[in-house]
């Protein structure tokens, strides 16, 4: 009987269900499609360390997921409230005619388990799909190809989504029973809304608060572009906390502010129903001044994480292509203590052979004891930069051997006269800079002499494979340099045949870093990289990051969406009486619906405009970061992103404005 009640009761109320079911699909079909990468792996062309990689990244996934469901349990719970708050009349009425409640308890149990098993199905059907995409998306990202195409039906990916989401669903249940036992049979049939809102009625608190808002948001976003994308900085921290706070007086306080400002312009706020809309807002946003201040702070993280997540693994990928420019490079430190004098000799010891086909240069980097500070002091403004940038110690390389290096990459050597050298920096922050210091100086001092700077452009360029170039700033000096040069590293730069002798450099790089090498007192540690090794961990690194922002930034839109669209919903139900008014003082039906579309729009777009302001800011700090890696572009991610958002924003403001409007009817 409880079942068949509860299936009718789905049944008629399918349109008050809708946006609940939409989201709870929606949840569903993306939790699927992220858990089921691991099974999509079969379709790739794929090498052993890259099927490790997609392997790491699914359980990277694994672990963001419960994060996830936290928050789409919550969400879930948030919209069940709503549903239930608005058939408080409905579920009186049943106790009125002397049914129990845990017999109420039971119907709604079974109107939770249909719509839970119905969005769990068309999730997963939804999900199927959606992944077939996100499999194509994962090949072009790991840049490889895809075999014979085949359906992939993940059933990791539906386990795994059925025992979470069965968890949700049955948290809603135990949720259901504990508010419908604390109900009392008055407030159900009377019906009437207890918010839990905070309002400020003098209009005078209002704008001063609302002032103090604007006041400390604008300090956070000075302290944070002051700071940098630099957690340990704590004036990034401050501007984090700021942030919050400031968002939170800008709701608390823009009801009230909105309604004095406007009251100001008696034309606009007596011009047909503005006085209404203006008050139904107002009021709305006094109540649930906490969940906007929330959304708002999501909808910037998703926007700005969706922005830039695609542009900062291309920064960094693009990157690699001037910090990688051998096959190979290994470095090993020298000073007093070293067992060898150089690189080869090492190797020598080792019985490590070079073949026909390859071909490499040993070079000696040599620094001194004079740092950037006292070359560029007069360059450098900020105090941070004498810190991390001006403490460094300059670095030398001599021009044989920088011809060495020329001659390895295919290009023609340079020559310099004896009181000639010349300057050479990947340090992109710092790149304007050096290059205001070689054309405003034309001369370099160094150990007391002064050298002509022989380069009008500052050359940017890496001397070897590396995770992320070293070269800070390097001297290039004739080979009779005078001045005192201190051997640091002497440095191994190999290019070979693609792949063919990369097991080779991994192994003896492996062997050094497991210390097989280093049990006794007779080598010296070498440290390397390939630039397959590179690139495969940089590829790992970036794609496992850029998932997991694409995957949270999809899961907060649609719950920013959901619960403004669950808010306005509950707001048109518990306002019939008052549309019902505006009919008998002879509002039409297209004033009514231009009421309804003006609210539901005003609504939607507050907490957004505020986010696009927080991310402004925040998309410039990163790209501030980014730019240390390579130049930012974020123009196809923000095209991207601005059409998930439209497009999920636009869908659910058109299910919520045609569902107010059936309410209101």
């Amino acid at each position: 009987m409880y079942s068949k009640i509860a299936f009718n009761n789905v049944k008629k109320s399918i349109k008050d269900y809708a946006i609940y079911f939409l989201t709870l699909t929606f949840a569903v079909c993306i939790f699927y499609s992220f858990n089921s990468i691991e099974s999509q792996k079969v379709v790739f062309e794929v090498n052993s360390s890259e099927s490790d990689i997609i392997s790491v990244l699914s359980k990277a996934i694994g672990i963001v997921s419960i994060f996830v469901s936290f928050i789409l349990g919550s969400l879930i719970i948030y919209a069940n409230n709503f549903l239930i708050k608005k058939r408080k009349k409905e579920l009186g009425i049943y106790m009125t005619l002397g049914m129990g409640k845990n017999k109420i308890s039971k119907i709604l149990l079974f109107e939770t388990l249909i719509i839970g098993l119905m969005s769990l199905i068309a999730g997963i059907i939804l999900g199927m799909i959606f992944s077939q995409g996100l499999s194509v998306f994962t090949a072009k990202l790991f840049d490889v190809g895809m075999g014979e195409y085949k359906f992939i039906v993940s059933f990791e990916g539906i386990i795994k989504s059925t025992i979470y989401f069965g968890i949700m669903f049955l948290l809603v249940m135990i949720f259901n029973t504990i508010v419908v036992s604390k109900y009392k049979l008055i407030d159900m049939l009377i019906a009437s809304r207890k918010s839990e809102k905070i309002k400020l009625k003098n209009p005078i608190i209002n704008i001063i608060i609302f002032i103090i808002s604007i006041i400390i948001l604008s300090v956070a976003y000075y302290l944070v572009i002051k700071a940098g994308l630099n957690p340990e900085d704590s004036k990034f921290v401050f501007s984090l906390i700021l942030g919050i706070i400031g968002t939170l007086l800008f709701f608390i306080s823009l009801g009230g502010f909105s309604i004095y400002i406007v009251q100001k312009n008696k034309k606009i706020y007596f011009k047909k129903l503005n006085i209404f809309v203006l008050r139904q807002i107002s009021s709305k946003i006094n109540t649930n001044f906490v969940s906007m201040t929330v959304i708002s702070l999501m909808l910037f993280l998703t926007i700005t994480t969706l922005s830039t997540g695609l542009s900062f693994k291309n920064a960094l990928e693009n990157s690699l292509k001037d910090s990688t420019p051998f096959s190979a490079s290994a470095f090993m430190y020298l000073d007093e203590k070293s067992n060898s004098k150089n690189i080869e000799e090492n190797l020598n010891k080792l019985n490590f052979k070079f073949n026909e086909d390859e071909r490499y240069v040993i070079y000696t980097e040599y620094n001194s004891n004079e740092k950037l500070e006292d070359i560029l002091k007069d360059y450098m403004k900020k105090s941070e930069d004498v810190r991390t940038f001006g403490d460094n110690k300059i670095e030398f390389i001599k021009l044989s051997e920088y011809n060495n290096i020329l001659n390895l990459r295919g290009e023609k050597e340079v020559y310099l006269n004896k009181d000639e050298v010349l300057i050479s920096s990947m340090f992109v922050d710092k790149i304007k800079e050096i290059n205001k210091f070689i054309k405003n100086e034309k001369t370099i001092t160094l150990s007391n002499k002064e050298y002509k700077i022989a380069n009008s452009e500052l050359i940017v360029e890496s001397f070897y494979t590396d995770q992320v170039s070293g070269n800070m700033f390097t001297v290039i000096v004739p080979d009779d340099f005078s001045g005192e040069l201190i051997p640091s590293r002497s440095i191994l730069n190999v290019n070979y045949p693609e792949d063919k002798y990369e097991e080779k450099y991994v192994d003896l790089f492996m062997d050094f870093m497991s210390e097989n090498y280093t049990s006794d007192d007779y080598t010296d540690f070498i440290l390397g990289y390939t630039r397959n090794q590179i690139y495969t961990g940089n590829r790992s690194m970036t794609t496992i990051i850029l998932f997991i922002t694409i995957y949270l930034g999809i899961v907060f839109l649609i719950s920013s969406a959901a619960i403004l669209s669950l808010q306005q919903l509950s707001e048109a139900a518990d306002s019939k009486e008052r549309y019902s008014s505006l009919k008998r003082i002879g509002a039409s039906k297209k004033m009514i619906n231009k009421t309804i579309f003006k609210q539901t729009l005003i609504y939607f777009m507050i907490p957004l405009i505020l986010a696009i302001v927080h991310s402004i800011v925040g998309i410039r700090v990163i790209n501030d970061f980014i730019i240390l890696f390579n130049k930012p572009s974020i123009g196809t991610s923000s095209f991207v992103t601005l059409f998930t958002l439209v497009a999920v924003y636009a869908g659910y403001f058109y299910a919520t404005y045609t569902g107010c409007k059936n309410i209101v009817k």
